[in-house]
């Protein structure tokens, strides 16, 4: 009876292991199933490192990357396109990290957890991009080093995605020349830059919430704000001005003034909450992290960090986000480069509320003061245009890097948009003509929608 005992417990337990075994493989297989199949080492998915199956488009289906019947992949017709897109679709050996044919390489096959791959034709994925604004955007770059990104701020959709430097991946180039440096780099989403006065925004909201009179308060320019042994120089003199003339004329002294009276814990959790210091994702990608140093309490170098200089970084998608939420009642939808619909769809979409709607409409209203007062209408004609423009400072004898920044509110076009352009000296000549540039295109290509 004893030895049955002995054998019957025996057979539970190897039981009750099996059963233990199947719980661990069939876990793994959910969590790691989709990196399993697509490792590069599949060779009924991949051959000589090139995924075979499945077709890229733009949003309205103009086919971008293709499986070749030979082997090897198909891309555009057209040369511009191709290297307009390279950054969003990506090079078939995987040199361009964040491209599709990488990220969404589990979609191309068709991939799922109970059917595996489709090994015949893969599937058609769209993305949210369209292949003329990025063409458009890469060609108003004219040969210069940065990055352009427009996205829906309802639906979070990126619609341009550009980064220079880019080239044709059928014509590769000597890529160890200067003009290519850092080109399988995608600037909108792994790059972090000096914001420069892009950065006040992030002092503006910090102010509007903590600041009780600042609507009511003036600020004193003279040119410049001594602190200590040290001088914040500003963009020019001022005299007496208030928080909405301060942002138009983007004047140091005042928000070098708001930077010393929030405090460096203020800024930086304002900074963090509103996404700027932290990578964020993008689908399964991840943007490179900005960076708020906290400097010393009434010391010059936190006066610059609340001015967007001192050790101040910011990546360009990140600051989209910022933008979109500002335009979008202070709430942010997750960015995607998947098309969920037409320009106008009203599905629901997963977002984040990373500012009271109230602050949002405050730094709206002035947003459209700068345009009016500093920017000039004319020179964004047809566009109901909010926006900041950065001057960053690098040092090392090199011009600063220009940024541009805002939202576009007209009629079925919720379009926010972020410019840099690399050592392209003043923010609103450089980065602002890129902006009219590709905005026009926008609002020419998707108003009717």
């Amino acid at each position: 009876m004893k030895k049955v005992s002995r054998r019957s417990a025996a057979l539970f337990i190897l039981v009750g292991a099996i059963v233990l075994c199947l719980l661990v493989f069939f876990t793994q297989l959910a969590v790691k199933g989709e990196r399993w199949a697509m490792f590069a080492a599949n060779g009924n998915i991949y051959k000589d490192g090139v995924l075979q199956s499945g077709t890229l488009l733009d949003r309205s289906g103009e086919v971008l990357n293709e499986p070749a019947k030979e082997g090897g992949r198909l891309y555009s017709d057209s040369a511009e396109i191709r290297t307009a897109t390279l950054h969003a679709v990506g090079d078939a050996q995987g040199n361009v990290g964040t491209g599709a044919l990488t990220a969404y390489a589990a979609k191309l096959t068709g991939y799922t957890l109970f059917s595996g791959v489709y090994l015949q034709t893969g599937e058609k994925v769209y993305l949210s991009i369209d292949a003329e604004l990025n063409r458009v955007a890469y060609k108003a770059l004219g040969g210069r080093k940065g990055a352009v990104a427009v996205a829906n701020y309802k639906t979070g959709e990126i619609l341009c995605m550009v980064s220079a430097p880019s080239f044709d991946p059928l014509n590769v180039p000597d890529l160890t020349k200067e003009k290519y440096e850092g080109a399988y780099i995608n600037r909108v989403l792994s790059s972090a830059y000096t914001p420069g006065s892009v950065f006040k925004l992030v002092t503006l909201a910090a102010a509007i919430e903590n600041v009780p009179d600042l609507f009511e308060r003036t600020f004193e320019c003279s040119g410049g704000m001594t602190i200590g042994a040290d001088y914040v120089k500003c963009t020019g003199r001022h005299g007496t001005i208030t928080i909405e003339d301060a942002l138009a004329v983007s004047c140091n002294s005042a928000f070098a003034a708001l930077s010393l009276e929030l405090g460096a814990d203020t800024l930086s959790r304002y900074a963090g909450e509103l996404g700027l210091t932290e990578s964020i994702e993008i689908d399964t990608l991840q943007t490179a992290a900005g960076q708020f140093e906290k400097a010393e309490a009434g010391s010059a170098d936190l006066a610059w960090a609340g001015i967007g200089q001192y050790r101040d970084t910011v990546c360009p998608a990140a600051m989209l986000r910022f933008v979109s939420a500002i335009a979008n009642e202070g709430k942010a939808a997750n960015l995607t480069l998947l098309r969920r619909g037409g320009i106008r769809t009203l599905l629901p979409t997963s977002d984040k509320r990373i500012l009271s709607a109230d602050t949002a409409e405050k730094m709206s209203v002035l947003l459209s003061y700068n345009v009016y007062k500093s920017y000039g209408e004319s020179n964004f004609p047809g566009l109901e245009l909010y926006a900041k423009t950065g001057t960053a400072e690098v040092g090392g004898g090199k011009q600063p890097h220009a940024w541009f920044v805002g939202y576009i509110t007209n009629e079925d076009c919720p379009f926010a948009f972020v410019v840099v352009v690399e050592n392209g000296g003043s923010g609103r000549a450089a980065a602002g003509g890129v902006a009219n540039t590709v905005l026009q295109e926008a609002v020419k290509r998707f108003g009717k929608e």
